[in-house]
């Protein structure tokens, strides 16, 4: 390998580490203190990088923030996989409402920036990021049966899905129901689940 080639490989690598530092620093100062926490500024007190370090790496405050929640994305997608390759029968639906009911509430600052701060993130068109659309997929597969109205009722579950998430989020909803609100909201569904 030429030695130009291993130096814009290194370089690569290092810009890689540097984007991951930046995402992780705002994760971790967001899940503490809310994203209104998570400066451009701070961020570069927190990780001892330039700010324009930063802006070259996301161009803005809203750029860090999308590629977090793209990131979040793709660690929803894997947790809805792996709950429905877990689950058993029918017990499917009830195992993917769980696993992302669970990861609503385990995450509450990710969540947050993945559905609900106001970001240039495109959802439902050609230019939607991958990670969206595999998310997206895992819940199309559990009403794929019903060919054209696959896609809307993939989307009131969903619907349903966030809702629950985020009353429970915001502590609108008593947690000792919260069993039992799942059971009725998946009974919901059940006949239209694949």
């Amino acid at each position: 390998m030429a030695p130009t080639s291993r130096i814009a490989e290194r370089k690569q690598r290092d810009r890689q580490a540097r984007r991951e530092q930046i995402i992780g620093a705002a994760r971790r100062i967001a899940e503490t203190e809310g994203w209104p926490s998570v400066t451009v500024r701070r961020l570069s007190d927190e990780i001892a990088y330039s700010q324009p370090v930063l802006y070259s790496h996301f161009g803005s405050r809203e750029g860090i923030l999308a590629a977090v929640a793209i990131e979040g994305f793709q660690e929803l997608s894997v947790a809805l996989e792996r709950a429905k390759k877990r689950a058993k029968g029918d017990a499917g639906l009830e195992a993917f409402a769980s696993a992302y009911l669970t990861f609503a509430s385990s995450s509450p600052a990710l969540y947050e920036v993945m559905f609900s701060l106001s970001l240039n993130v495109p959802f439902a068109d050609s230019a939607t990021p991958d990670a969206l659309q595999s998310a997206f997929a895992q819940l199309m597969e559990l009403f794929e049966s019903h060919g054209s109205k696959a896609e809307v009722i993939a989307e009131l579950f969903w619907a349903g899905l966030h809702g629950l998430a985020e009353l429970s989020r915001t502590k609108r909803l008593p947690r000792s129901r919260e069993k039992e609100r799942l059971r009725a909201f998946v009974r919901l569904f059940d006949r239209h689940a694949a």
